[in-house]
């Protein structure tokens, strides 16, 4: 399951190896929510681990993330598996006005000549 969710970095950890192959990460967002803030702890995973490396704590931030949750001894864990940071408003570009004029400008029968049509290619007759 994918979400999203904007709020300000809090706290970044260490990285952890924590088996030979495995290395992990937690930072943690504030979302204000209510009277209340909220603070929400994310992980990264082996290569996602540096994603959060190129922002500062107080960055407001958008963050991806799947809802992940497993069973072990009887005992339940959620995690939060974060796969992609932005700062909030990167994640929607601004598209220029003049972009979609200029794509119309040129018109796609101009590449396929061979498909442009003409009124007497066609005979009133029905085909069936």
């Amino acid at each position: 399951m994918a979400f999203q969710v904007d709020g300000k970095l809090h706290k970044v950890f260490e990285t952890e190896q924590k088996s030979e192959k495995f290395r992990a990460r937690e930072f943690v967002i504030e979302i204000v929510d209510g009277n209340y803030p909220q603070m929400i702890k994310f992980q990264l995973t082996q290569d996602k681990c540096d994603l959060i490396d190129d922002h500062n704590e107080a960055d407001d931030i958008t963050v991806h993330f799947n809802l992940r949750g497993r069973e072990w001894n009887d005992r339940y864990f959620t995690n939060l598996d974060a796969w992609k940071i932005e700062a909030v408003g990167a994640a929607q570009p601004a598209r220029s006005a003049k972009a979609p004029a200029a794509a119309a400008a040129k018109a796609p029968e101009a590449d396929y000549p061979e498909l442009t049509a003409t009124r007497e290619d066609f005979s009133d007759d029905i085909p069936f």
